[in-house]
């Protein structure tokens, strides 16, 4: 029998990381009573499970490549009532959820699934996945700046992990250049786009 954790990022509520959480704020209910046990195992044909008072069932995998635009928080809520990129798949039968995010003034690929399981090996730190972000700055850092971005810089949420840097083009008439950091998350605190505005 699956771990209660196991069983919830299976189902699609969120990571397995997350799903503890939820675990232990008193969310998930198995047989009617309240659940904060992280070790705690579930028959899935026999138990009923539930997250905020709905039955929690497993269903068909879902895997979304999609294109973040500007202007949307990576959440599956938001207290401010922001757009959110799970507004924009809002039709799908499934439940889905980000894995990893891009800030909210960020845009590139992100990955959206109800498949807690890949989304915990793609963004727990233990697993060491690399990502990598194109980042558009205002004016051309030189080798001091990409050394201490390369080596880990503190912004307001913690520092961010070792990365490796380099320039890729910059451009005469614009005065931007255009750097690809090969960013290793294996740090709880990761390099994201705020460099680039730490750098700019």
């Amino acid at each position: 029998m699956p771990r209660l954790q196991k069983f919830l990022a299976e189902a699609g509520i969120a990571s397995r990381r997350t799903c503890e959480d939820l675990i232990r704020a008193g969310r998930v209910r198995v047989n009617s009573r309240v659940v904060r046990e992280l070790g705690t195992r579930v028959d899935p044909s026999r138990d009923r499970v539930e997250f905020d008072g709905r039955q929690v069932t497993l269903e068909k995998r879902v895997y979304i490549m999609l294109y973040k635009p500007r202007g949307y928080v990576t959440t599956a809520r938001d207290p401010q009532g922001r757009p959110k990129v799970t507004d924009l798949v809002a039709d799908l039968p499934q439940r889905v959820f980000p894995v990893g995010r891009l800030d909210y003034d960020s845009e590139g690929l992100l990955l959206l699934t109800n498949d807690g399981e890949l989304a915990h090996r793609l963004a727990h730190p233990r697993y060491h996945v690399p990502k990598t972000y194109m980042i558009v700055l205002d004016g051309t850092p030189g080798p001091e700046v990409l050394a201490k971005v390369a080596g880990g810089v503190l912004l307001e949420d913690g520092p961010t992990a070792p990365a490796s840097v380099r320039l890729m083009r910059a451009d005469e008439r614009s005065g931007k250049a255009i750097g690809r950091g090969c960013v290793m998350l294996w740090s709880g605190s990761c390099a994201r786009t705020n460099v680039a505005r730490w750098s700019s």
